[in-house]
């Protein structure tokens, strides 16, 4: 337990110091991704209205993957939340990493997002 809290711990402080670099604005929303064992969770956010402009994640119904393909479900996730900003007027996003590493899923989903035409 006490490996797993450290671990946390760890994190936590990743994420509070890019966070405390990252602000969303209206021109520039902040797009945040939260990783769990099993989904990904990606939300494009405008911080001085406090609004998710929006969001996409492995649990909607129609981006479900099965169990172990989870970069291409991370991929399949960054264009559709692409797709979602174009709808919503969004082009560009300040990229949130969340204190997670920049490999595997969150890279996955930042290179689909990109080649779906965000740019960050």
């Amino acid at each position: 337990m006490n490996r797993i809290v450290a671990r946390l711990k760890r994190r936590a402080k990743r994420r509070h110091s890019v966070r405390k670099n990252i602000f969303g604005m209206p021109s520039r929303p902040r797009m945040t991704i939260t990783r769990t064992g099993k989904n990904v969770y990606v939300q494009i956010i405008d911080d001085t209205a406090g609004k998710t402009v929006a969001s996409a994640s492995t649990i909607e119904k129609g981006n479900r993957q099965p169990q172990g393909s989870n970069c291409a479900a991370a991929a399949q996730i960054g264009t559709r939340i692409a797709e979602k900003a174009k709808e919503a007027g969004v082009d560009t996003v300040v990229f949130d990493r969340n204190g997670y590493k920049f490999h595997g899923r969150v890279k996955a989903l930042a290179d689909a997002a990109r080649e779906g035409g965000l740019k960050f």
